[in-house]
């Protein structure tokens, strides 16, 4: 039944700045999940593991690279002399589609298959080309792809989750500039959170979680840049020191749905950002993004999901990365310094 719940408003930001000045938890909306919240303590000497400095310079083509045009993959398999974004099956993929489906054992020894597939996108045929450095018009073309194997998966399975691993400090196995797509039959934990805390929200409201959310955010504390049909922000419940969340401003719940005009305004979002994680320590900005987009199983598709991208750098520091370990791990995330003044240090850098 939905009720006269008011609109969501931003906190009071006199209230807000007041409490950042002592440790606090906040609630993430997308997941019902908290975090806390400790301001200050970056400040506090640092006698562990820095991030080494990355290479000053990649050169075009690498010949040792299984993911530059004409080269041979570890399989055997040889890249056709793509000049434009390539797409193809993962050598090694985590999922596959002709997996069993067998469920087995019950009560607390439960386990089932599960089938999928995972591709790899290279961004460009230029090995030192990253989504930083390329035009708006390149950044479109990943853009459309992004789309079209979403669509095209999503006729196959429940879960089609579009990422990128950028940088050695984010796992990437190759430098080449590259992202993924996994898919799979079964909705996965992050999604079933998200899902269920959207359809919480319209049930008890009537109104698009994300769309309200963004829609309160807009000229706020942790906005880092609002142009084009698209909000970059830092999120009120962000974990990670640098984390970012892009959402368009109208609805969508799948990249497919994106007009012309919108995927033209994405990418001229995800160059800003780019640029400016890179200008933050002025050194290429590693990070996890990924899309959560509307799954595609029955009844999935009910209106309530608003497509949106995660950023999850892991630098708190040029040199210095932040651990989810110990309370993290055992407890809830923490961060050491506010989403507010996060966004602030993203909006003063240049992307230009």
């Amino acid at each position: 039944m939905k009720t006269s719940v008011p609109t969501a408003h931003r906190p009071d930001d006199a209230g807000l700045a007041a409490l950042d000045e002592e440790p606090h938890r906040r609630r993430n909306a997308l997941t019902g999940e908290w975090v806390l919240v400790s301001a200050g303590r970056t400040k506090r000497p640092w006698l562990g593991a820095e991030e080494p400095e990355p290479p000053e310079e990649l050169p075009a083509h690498d010949p040792d690279c299984y993911l530059c045009p004409g080269n041979t993959r570890v399989t055997g398999d040889v890249n056709p002399s793509y000049a434009a974004t390539f797409v193809f099956t993962n050598d090694f993929a985590a999922l596959q589609p002709g997996t069993s489906d067998a469920r087995v054992g019950e009560g607390l020894f439960r386990a089932e298959g599960t089938r999928g597939t995972c591709r790899v996108v290279c961004f460009s045929p230029r090995h030192d080309l990253t989504l930083a450095g390329m035009d708006a018009d390149g950044i479109r073309r990943v853009i459309d792809v992004w789309a079209e194997q979403t669509a095209e998966l999503g006729d196959r399975f429940r879960w089609v989750q579009v990422f990128e691993n950028r940088g050695a400090a984010m796992g990437a196995s190759n430098p080449h500039p590259h992202g993924q797509i996994w898919s799979g039959d079964a909705l996965p934990v992050e999604a079933s959170l998200e899902l269920a805390e959207q359809r919480r929200h319209h049930e008890e409201t009537g109104r698009n979680l994300l769309a309200e959310y963004a829609a309160a955010e807009r000229g706020g504390p942790r906005v880092i840049r609002d142009a084009d049909g698209w909000l970059t922000l830092v999120p009120f419940w962000a974990s990670w020191p640098f984390e970012t969340m892009l959402v368009p401003l109208d609805p969508a719940a799948r990249l497919a749905a994106l007009s012309d005009a919108r995927r033209d305004g994405l990418a001229g979002a995800l160059r800003d950002l780019n640029r400016r994680y890179d200008a933050l320590f002025r050194k290429p900005f590693p990070f996890s993004m990924g899309w959560h987009q509307a799954p595609f199983g029955p009844g999935d598709d009910d209106g309530t999901w608003q497509l949106h991208a995660h950023f999850y750098p892991p630098l708190l520091r040029a040199s210095v990365r932040k651990f989810m370990v110990g309370y993290e791990l055992l407890s809830e995330p923490q961060r050491d310094l506010t989403p507010e003044e996060a966004a602030e240090r993203l909006r003063d850098v240049s992307p230009a």
